[in-house]
Formats: structure tokens, sequence, C-alpha cells
């Protein structure tokens, strides 16, 4: 069974925060998804062919070629911000450790 204090953890990890009224609701929805999780593992699946795919479509691949490509200063003009020829973004993840 998932517990509030297990979402508080899991949730402290990916940096995320609930209220309380959050944390209630997907405290339980978690809970749900894991005993559904429980009840399909109890199901006999032998002599089924596992599903790697949804639909029978074949891949179709192309010959390996080049092909031409715009140059570094051509996709950088359509950058906002940029630094030593890359594109700079945001940093997202800090070096505090916790």
């Amino acid at each position: 069974m998932i517990d509030k204090k297990l979402v508080q953890h899991v949730a402290h990890l990916a940096k995320l925060e609930f209220d309380d009224a959050q944390l209630d609701k997907f405290t339980k929805q978690l809970d749900e998804i894991i005993t559904m999780e429980d009840e399909l593992a109890q199901v006999d699946t032998t002599g089924v062919q596992p599903t790697t795919h949804i639909s029978r479509q074949k891949t179709s691949f192309r010959a390996d070629e080049v092909q031409p490509t715009n140059s570094r200063e051509e996709l950088l003009q359509n950058v906002p911000e940029q630094q030593d020829g890359l594109i700079k973004v945001p940093a997202i993840l800090d070096n505090e450790e916790e």
C-alpha cells in the first residue's frame, strides 16, 4: 500500500511540492495504480505472444546517404542565446546535495 510518507519522499526526490489536498489525491491515485498493476500481474498469460508494437506496420528503412544540412551558423541564428558556438539554456539541475 502506498502511503503519504512514501509519496512525500518521492516528491522530495523529484523536487516537487504538494499541499495536503494534492498529497491526499496523489496518494490515493498511486495506490489505485499499484493495486491495478498487482491484479494484472496475477493474470495467466501463458502462451500469449508479447505485444511489442500496437500496429502491424513494418518499418521502412531508407538508404543511409549523406544529406545536405544547415550550417552551425545558420542554426544558431534561430536561438535566443548562444555561447562558444553552442546553444545556451537555463540550468535545470543544481549541485545542491540533499
